[in-house]
């Protein structure tokens, strides 16, 4: 199997995207939030990868172009603000400063468990970039010594995390208002969180798809500070 994965420029891709539409399938027929399409597109993955006994290099090296849409995904989040403009001029500063303190609180968190758990300092600075988009958080893992697979996962789990509980635990906090739970889902879980906030409402979208690229400035700042903390 590894040898078919070397010798194919694409299979590593189809493999992907076919355990993702399987995840998309379960998705819409059981309408749980644990049906995470990209969760199960990662699990459904490493399942295949075990089970054929293919090393993931050889799987990267014909998956790795998925990568290549991660920036231009990030980016066309700028397209559901820039219909909801209006509404960001509106209310700039209060958007900005919420987005401050929600950035701030993920790296307060880390630090916390950090000293609760006695994790090292590579682990500690790893851990911080976790709220934010996994092209802009892997070089500030890389930047401060942390490790940069790790790091991605656990992006990846934070965003998925979020998708999945966003509904309930704006339910459950009583926030009704959509500008306050786009702010909330895009700074706590990035683009994978905003994909739900899309869902949820046009103005949740917009504010989401901002916070991700405003968290992501405030957090480069504030784990290059947090990190001398540790």
């Amino acid at each position: 199997m590894n040898s078919i994965f070397a010798e194919s420029a694409t299979i590593g891709i189809v493999i992907s995207l076919l355990a993702y539409e399987f995840g998309v399938l379960l998705k819409n027929k059981f309408k749980f939030g644990i049906f995470n399409p990209l969760m199960i597109a990662i699990v459904l993955t490493i399942v295949f990868l075990v089970v054929f006994n293919v090393d993931y290099d050889t799987y990267n090296s014909s998956a790795k172009y998925l990568n290549y849409l991660l920036t231009p995904a990030t980016v066309s989040l700028a397209i559901p603000l820039y219909q909801k403009l209006d509404l960001l001029k509106k209310n700039l500063w209060p958007i900005l400063g919420s987005i401050f303190i929600g950035a701030l609180a993920s790296v307060c968190s880390v630090l916390a468990m950090s000293v609760l758990f006695r994790l090292t300092h590579e682990e500690y600075v790893t851990l911080l970039p976790k709220s934010i988009t996994t092209a802009v958080g892997m070089v500030v893992s890389s930047e401060l010594g942390g490790y940069t697979a790790i790091t991605t996962a656990i992006i990846i789990i934070t965003g998925v995390l979020g998708n999945m509980t966003a509904e309930f635990i704006c339910k459950v906090a009583r926030i009704k208002n959509p500008v306050s739970k786009g702010l909330a889902i895009g700074t706590a879980s990035h683009a994978i969180g905003t994909s739900k906030a899309m869902q949820i409402g046009k103005t949740e979208g917009a504010m989401s798809g901002l916070s991700v690229a405003v968290a992501g400035v405030y957090t480069v700042i504030l784990a290059s500070v947090f990190a001398m903390f540790y």
